[in-house]
């Protein structure tokens, strides 16, 4: 599953709502982003499971990832009834699945670092809980299908660039900036830097799209920082 701008979703009314929008990219038609769509082929996968409140908003950075890396995947959370492809997901022997998500002493033995994603051949599959830090926290609470699943933390910390929503800690991080992090955990640089490039732009062209104010030569700087990023890999 890709993010479906078709999806049944309740109405967007937040802030936003009545601008006219890519049906793609979900971001102001004047600021589509769909011609710099990375689709670069990275060292891991991630598979967003994604709250329902999620999928319909367009500040969602998860779709970010899935424009960037091949073989990014997106499925919808239930708390009981994980999507069947899902469950198949876990279970398919290419992958080496790892939920994204802080230490805690409640779970600590299922914690595992970047090493345990090089034991073998298998592709690090990174699952982030696609939501509010509230509701990731409950998602990873309540899904005992989730369980069994080794739990991984990035090991180094950032200050959030996410300009789009408040957060009230700092360090909280949004999903693109997360799997960001992920990346440069299994030494895949070059990923990392065309997924914050992307991000950077992407924060940028809807920042300038809220506050009707031209941010001409930083967003340029960007569009050319991700072009020559992204270039060589194609």
């Amino acid at each position: 599953m890709a993010f479906d701008p078709n999806a049944p979703r309740k109405p967007f009314v937040a802030r936003g709502s009545r601008v006219e929008r890519c049906s793609s990219c979900l971001m102001a038609a004047a600021r589509c982003l769909c011609d710099v769509r990375p689709n670069i082929k990275g060292k891991a996968v991630f598979w967003l499971l994604t709250h329902h409140n999620e999928i319909y908003k367009p500040t969602n950075t998860g779709r970010l990832i899935v424009d960037t890396l091949q073989g990014c995947r997106v499925f919808k959370w239930g708390r009981v009834e994980p999507e069947p492809a899902f469950l198949e997901a876990l279970n398919d022997p290419r992958y080496r699945p790892c939920i994204v998500f802080p230490s805690d002493e409640d779970y600590q033995q299922r914690m595992v670092r970047a090493d345990y994603l090089q034991q073998d051949d298998r592709i690090p599959a990174f699952i982030i809980l696609d939501g509010t830090w509230r509701q990731a926290r409950r998602m990873f609470r309540l899904s005992r299908y989730l369980d069994n699943i080794p739990a991984i933390e990035p090991s180094h910390t950032a200050q959030s660039r996410y300009q789009l929503r408040q957060s009230s800690e700092p360090h909280h991080l949004c999903t693109a900036e997360i799997a960001a992090l992920m990346l440069r955990e299994v030494n895949d640089t070059t990923s990392a830097d065309v997924l914050d490039s992307y991000f950077d732009l992407f924060n940028l062209e809807y920042h300038a799209s809220r506050v009707k104010r031209e941010q001409a030569s930083q967003i340029t700087a960007v569009r050319e920082r991700l072009a020559s990023l992204v270039q060589p890999l194609r």
